[in-house]
């Protein structure tokens, strides 16, 4: 029977427990599969007992060198002898050499020294066969899944606002009455600032004379009667008045302004603090998935790693195994095998 290679190990599932900052990462994964893959490719004539290498390249060359010798013989074969006579002197031209009766015997000879020469070739390459593709067998890792980076979703970017929002958030009452107050607070301005009607008339009280003179025609006037009525202090009065009026609604309107300044100020200190909270809850769960990304990465690359060294180390056993193994010989090529063993001791 053919030796056929039966290395192989059990496939038992193992835990592969992976330490990461205090995180563990466990995953359950078959055994990687160390039964080396030759093709079904069968080792014919291969065994642990038998022709070493070297023992049967020996025996190949002398199957050659044996057959050649046959072969010699069997071109020197002809039909007749040649000779002349000179001088009563016989002189031989030609040997005749006739088949040998055992020719068949001779033939069948030179077929099985070719045939065990033959056989012991294909078992010498055979085994060069087995050792080249063990070399080349590689891990199968196909059960390991290379972990991919999550990626975190982007978090939204509130916009702060204007006053145009903090407008907005009076009621219709409160801006009603900042309507009404800024337009009280314009008109009252308007008649009691620098420049306006009052500030000319309280101006002008004083410098206005007791008489005037109206030209009548020419070289002749007549007086004009000034009659005044308003006192200096009736319209100091007034101004106090109306500025006092002018104050309360001046007061009103910038109560109205600082409370919209207050809200957007408010609003926007609060957005800002909710976008800080997003940023930060977004790369703190960015780097806590990229940590576990990392860390799974470094447990799958350490599998491969250790998994590869594990499928290199049987293979190499492997392969001692097969450059240990000899050449089985069939019983039929046993005799040509044994004479030229007997020969070489």
């Amino acid at each position: 029977m053919p030796y056929e290679w039966v290395r192989s190990l059990s496939s038992e599932n193992y835990r592969v427990t992976t330490e990461c900052n205090g995180s563990k990462i466990v995953t359950n994964k078959p055994k990687i599969n160390l039964n080396l893959n030759l093709k079904t490719t069968t080792m014919r004539n291969l065994a642990k007992k038998g022709l070493s290498m070297s023992q049967a390249q020996t025996i190949s060359n002398l199957c050659n060198q044996n057959a050649l010798e046959i072969q010699r013989e069997l071109e020197s074969y002809n039909n007749c002898s040649k000779s002349i006579t000179v001088d009563k002197q016989v002189y031989n031209l030609q040997e005749g050499i006739p088949i040998p009766g055992n020719i068949l015997e001779k033939l069948k000879t030179k077929g099985n020294l070719h045939a065990c020469q033959a056989f012991l070739m294909e078992a010498i390459k055979g085994k060069d066969t087995v050792i080249s593709l063990l070399k080349q067998e590689t891990p199968d890792l196909s059960h390991l899944i290379e972990p991919t980076r999550i990626s975190v979703a982007d978090y939204d970017v509130l916009d702060t606002q204007d006053e145009s929002w903090g407008w907005s958030q009076l009621s219709d009452a409160e801006f009603a009455e900042y309507l009404q107050e800024e337009a009280m607070a314009s008109h009252l301005g308007q008649f009691i600032h620098k420049g306006s009607k009052l500030a000319d008339l309280r101006r002008m009280l004083p410098l206005i004379p007791s008489i005037e003179w109206f030209t009548v025609e020419d070289g002749k006037k007549t007086p004009v009667k000034v009659t005044k009525h308003h006192v200096s202090s009736a319209l100091m009065t007034l101004h106090e008045e109306v500025a006092e009026a002018h104050r309360k609604s001046e007061q009103r309107v910038n109560y109205f302004k600082a409370k919209v300044k207050n809200l957007v100020s408010d609003e926007n200190a609060r957005i800002q603090k909710n976008n800080a909270d997003n940023a930060a809850k977004f790369l703190a769960t960015e780097k806590t998935l990229y940590e576990d990304y990392r860390c799974a990465l470094d447990a799958y690359n350490g599998e491969i790693l250790r998994l590869t060294m594990e499928f290199n180390s049987e293979r190499e056993l492997n392969i001692k195994d097969a450059a240990a193994l000899r050449i089985s010989v069939d019983p039929r090529f046993q005799h040509i095998v044994d004479m030229f063993m007997e020969s070489q001791d």
